[in-house]
């Protein structure tokens, strides 16, 4: 499996806060704002399924380490094998740092087309997570 890992993005907000919401699949509405890509998204607290370019996709927590980590991990008819896990940790009062690291498993063609994309998928998604918690609107 190959790692990626997101650039480190700085949201101000308490660990607690940030955990309370990444930890929850059904509250991510409430700082990722609906998209033209992502389609259909269904959560509960542990599982959440959606449709991006027409292919039903979900993500399934595995574990979650209070205001530090939560793990993830695929489900479904996912078109490749992954696991990822956010990582928290709070600074200062109002100062926390997350990175999100994937372990993604691909062939060696996927790998060759896919890398750059992946690893510029992992930055926006910091970024933008970032920038719901610290109330901007996302760019589309």
């Amino acid at each position: 499996m190959e790692e990626y890992k997101s650039k480190t993005v700085k949201i101000n907000r308490m660990a607690s806060d940030v955990y309370g919401i990444l930890s929850d699949l059904s509250k991510f509405g409430e700082i990722v704002p609906p998209s033209d890509e992502v389609q259909d998204f269904e959560a509960t607290t542990d599982e959440c399924t959606f449709k991006v370019k027409g292919m039903i996709m979900g993500i399934r927590i595995v574990e979650r380490e209070e205001n530090k980590t939560i793990k993830l991990t695929g489900t479904g008819k996912m078109p490749f094998e992954f696991f990822s896990w956010i990582q928290l940790k709070e600074v200062a009062p109002y100062d926390t740092r997350m990175r999100i690291v994937l372990h993604i498993k691909l062939n060696m063609m996927m790998k060759m087309f896919l890398k750059g994309k992946i690893q510029k998928g992992l930055d926006s998604a910091a970024e933008r997570l970032a920038m719901g918690f610290n109330g901007q609107i996302p760019p589309q």
